[in-house]
């Protein structure tokens, strides 16, 4: 067991999927203005960082893994233009405004929301051709599993490519990334979104989850032949590369 799969929203006892459900639903109003006023608005760059990697390959059928609000899936759908692109989560309320983004953008024949178990899809051995989650993957119950589904999923060759918030490695970022995130990062949560346990759960996933080095070990364990990863912004988020 990773260290972040033993830290559960509103510290709660029982399954973690459920209050991470819960915890979605109810910040979901004020998700998208705390996502980028919090990282400054870097997070639109980490992505289309993220979807640049994944162009020379252009897949055609895609999922995207805890898409809440459907940043992701509309970025990549207008920059990748596959043929069908399925947001999956277990938020109905994050997902619902996903789905008034996709119809306010005319993007309806290309991205639809389904509601999921990322630790058991629904979906057939060798689906798609590409997976992908952004901000995700941490608040796993179960992190092997979780990525073992992603890979079960994708055609092989296919590719999965994440971006994850991280905590910088080098001095004086890392010193300064925990400041920011143990004090600003809680008190706006709870200013904006009047739930101050919420973005502390968040900020103690940041901190507890594996990344770089340890993730390669990860993705090979839930069956990838390839992985790489590269550090973006000092190393506060983190772009994943994986290959079936």
């Amino acid at each position: 067991m990773y260290k972040q799969e033993q830290i559960k929203p509103y510290e709660g006892t029982g399954d973690k999927g459920k209050l991470v459900e819960e915890m979605f639903d109810n910040i979901a109003p004020t998700y998208d203005t705390l996502n980028h006023r919090l990282s400054w608005d870097i997070d639109k760059g980490w992505r289309k960082k993220a979807i640049r990697r994944l162009a020379p390959f252009s897949p055609k059928k895609m999922l995207d893994i805890a898409t809440g609000t459907g940043d992701f899936a509309i970025l990549a759908a207008q920059m990748l233009h596959p043929d069908q692109l399925i947001g999956a989560d277990i938020s109905e309320g994050m997902m619902e405004i996903g789905r008034q983004k996709v119809k306010q953008l005319g993007l309806e024949n290309t991205i639809s929301f389904a509601k999921e178990d990322c630790l058991n899809l629904s979906f057939q051995d060798e689906s798609f051709d590409a997976v992908t989650a952004a901000f995700g993957i941490r608040n796993f119950q179960n992190l092997d599993q979780g990525l073992k589904e992603m890979c079960r999923v994708l055609k092989k060759g296919g590719h999965l490519c994440i971006v994850e918030l991280t905590t910088p490695v080098s001095f004086p970022m890392k010193q300064l990334f925990s400041i920011y995130s143990n004090t600003v990062l809680p008190m706006y949560g709870k200013l904006i979104s009047k739930d101050q346990s919420a973005y502390s759960y968040l900020n103690k996933t940041i901190e507890a989850f594996p990344q770089g080095e340890v993730m390669m070990e990860v993705f090979k364990k839930a069956g990838f032949a390839k992985a790489e990863f590269k550090r973006l912004t000092f190393g506060i988020c983190t772009l994943y590369f994986a290959t079936k």
